[in-house]
Parts: C-alpha cells; structure tokens; sequence
C-alpha cells in the first residue's frame, strides 16, 4: 500500500520517535509497515522515509539507493556525490556516531519528500557508523561514507524531530524548477 507521506508542518515531523522492540518489530503490523513503506519510498521516488514521515513516531527507517536512480545522473556527479548503489535495508533504533570528526563537512544539494518540491545545500559529515536493528530485531553496524552516510543522517535526523531545512545553508534554498534550471550542474560552493 503506498502511504501518505506527511508534509513540513505536520506534528509527526517534529516529534522524537519512540524506540521499538523486539516483539514490536517481528510484529506482523510493523512487518507490513516496512514494506508499505519501501513501496511508498519507491513509488515517490525516494532513497530514505522514516515512520515520522508517514505520521508514525517510531525509531525506523527504510533506505535504497537504486542504480536506476543513479543512473539518472551524470557520471561526473555521481562520482563527486560519493554515490553508488545501496540495496533496500530497515535500521531500527539507530544510534549514529560521526567516524572522522576532523574533517571538513560535505556540502551537497538535498531534498526531501516530506518537503516536496524544493532543494538545498546541506553540511553533513563525509563518513558515519550507525548501530541499529535490522527488520530481523538483529543488531548492525553499518559504516558508510559519500552520499550513504548523507541518506543515513538525514534519515535518522526525522527521527529525532529535525527537517534538513534546520541545517541548510539558508541562501540556497530553492524550487526543484530553479534547481534544475540554474544549479543542477555546479557546485554547491557557488551558493551559499
């Protein structure tokens, strides 16, 4: 079933999510929410929504970078984004630790489907661990760098209440119509 995916101003946005347990996810209920989810993450497209996203205030998220939606970009981007494919997973309850605190942010173009419609320049840290549960209640850790350990941040960011939009560099924020018109193809630096 594809599912509503709320928008900026909705409570369920802005609310710290419950964890989940064990029993809570081998729950047939959260069993099919995990795949109402993937379906409404594919169907948008997407390549992450939370449960806050869909109205849920539950610690789990579903994420999928497709080669088909890589594909979509020039080589040269997806080589500067750090972007490969990711095939479909579930982290429950993550807790996320920033692997190389030192270096500089990345600065990169993000959207949001919660937020349809725009974009903006985002800092996030280049590589991440995240400790979670997998769809099984089985622990993970999960190491990612590149444009994965974006998807993964801002991810785990609607878990805890925050939108991308309370990060972005504010100068560059912008409809997707003007984003494809005059950024699409330089470098987040030019704005900011």
């Amino acid at each position: 079933m594809i599912l509503k995916i709320f928008q900026a101003g909705e409570t369920a946005l802005r609310q710290t999510a419950g964890p989940l347990s064990r029993d809570e996810i081998l729950s047939d209920s959260v069993q099919r929410l995990i795949e109402d989810m993937r379906d409404s993450m594919r169907d948008a497209p997407g390549v992450g929504l939370a449960a806050p996203q869909v109205g849920l205030s539950v610690q789990l998220a579903v994420i999928e970078d497709s080669k088909e939606l890589i594909d979509r970009m020039p080589p040269v981007q997806a080589a500067e984004h750090e972007r490969s494919a990711v095939p479909f997973h579930v982290i429950v309850n993550p807790q996320l630790t920033f692997e190389n605190i030192v270096a500089e942010p990345v600065e990169l173009y993000e959207g949001c489907l919660s937020i349809a419609g725009f974009r903006a320049v985002v800092p996030r840290a280049r590589s991440v661990r995240v400790d979670c549960l997998n769809e099984r209640a089985e622990p993970v850790t999960i190491h990612a760098q590149g444009w994965y350990a974006r998807i993964l941040q801002h991810e785990i960011d609607h878990l805890h209440g925050t939108l991308y939009i309370d990060k972005m560099r504010s100068r560059s924020f912008m409809t997707m119509e003007n984003f494809n018109r005059y950024w699409k193809d330089i470098p987040p630096g030019g704005v900011k």
